[in-house]
C-alpha cells in the first residue's frame, strides 16, 4: 500500500483511529516517510446518506483536501514505548488490588477479621501471615508472632483476629488469590526493569545530544 500511495505521488494521508487497527497502518506509512493525519471518528460523522467504508473514505478525503481535520497527537517512538510499559504496569497493579480484596473477602467469609488489626493486608506482616495460613498454620498466636515490629497492633490484637472458621474450599481461593497476587507482582517487577531501561536509553540520548553541541 505505502508503495502504491508512492507511485501516485501521495505525501500525506488522512485515516481514522479505529480499535487498534490502525496501529499497524499508521506505523508503515509513517516510517514510509508519509504526513499522517491521524484523526477521531467522531469529528467526522456528518456524512449523509448510508453510511459505508467507501463514502467514509471519500468524506475523510474531502474533508482533508479543505484542511478541516484535525491531526490528533501522536508521541514518538520512544515515548511510545514508555507509555506502553506504563500502561501495563497500571493494569497489573489494579489488578494486583483485586487481587488483594478477593483475599479480604476470603477471610470475612471465614470470620478472619485480620484487616480489623492490619490496615494493609499486601504489607510484609500481612503476607507473611496468608503465606502461612495457606501453608497450614492455624495457630492464631503462632500466626501473630510474625508480626513485624512497626505494626502498631499488638500480638494479642492480632491472634484475637485470626479467630475464625477455616473453610477448605475458601482457603483454596485464598490461596489461588495469593498466587494471582504474586504473579501480578512478579510482572510489575518486570516492567519496572524495562522502563528503567527505556529511562536509561534516554538519558544516554540526551547526554550526547548534549555533548555534540
Amino acid at each position: 500500500m505505502a508503495a502504491w500511495l508512492k507511485a501516485c505521488g501521495v505525501q500525506t494521508v488522512a485515516m481514522q483511529s479505529t480499535g487498534v487497527y490502525w496501529i499497524a497502518v499508521y506505523e508503515v506509512l509513517e516510517r514510509e516517510g508519509f504526513d499522517v493525519y491521524l484523526v477521531n471518528a467522531r469529528g467526522t460523522r456528518n456524512l449523509p446518506g448510508r453510511k459505508s467504508d467507501v463514502q467514509e473514505c471519500q468524506w475523510l478525503r474531502k474533508l482533508h483536501t479543505y484542511g478541516l481535520l484535525r491531526k490528533s497527537y501522536r508521541p514518538p517512538e520512544e515515548i511510545r514505548a514508555v507509555r506502553a510499559v506504563w500502561r501495563m504496569r497500571d493494569r497489573l497493579v489494579k489488578d494486583a488490588g483485586r487481587a488483594i480484596q478477593h483475599v479480604q473477602k476470603a477471610l470475612t467469609t471465614m470470620n478472619v477479621q485480620l484487616a480489623n488489626a492490619i490496615s494493609d493486608l499486601s504489607g510484609v506482616t500481612g503476607m507473611a501471615i496468608l503465606r502461612a495460613i495457606v501453608a497450614g498454620e492455624r495457630n492464631p498466636h503462632e500466626l501473630a508472632k510474625l508480626r513485624d515490629v512497626r505494626i502498631q497492633a499488638s500480638e494479642e490484637e492480632i491472634a484475637h483476629s485470626l479467630e475464625g472458621n477455616w473453610r477448605k474450599d475458601v482457603l483454596f481461593e485464598l490461596k489461588q488469590m495469593l498466587k494471582g497476587c504474586d504473579f501480578c507482582q512478579k510482572q510489575i517487577a518486570e516492567c519496572d526493569e524495562e522502563l528503567q531501561k527505556y529511562l536509561a536509553d534516554a538519558e544516554s540520548g540526551v547526554r550526547q545530544s548534549g555533548g555534540s553541541r
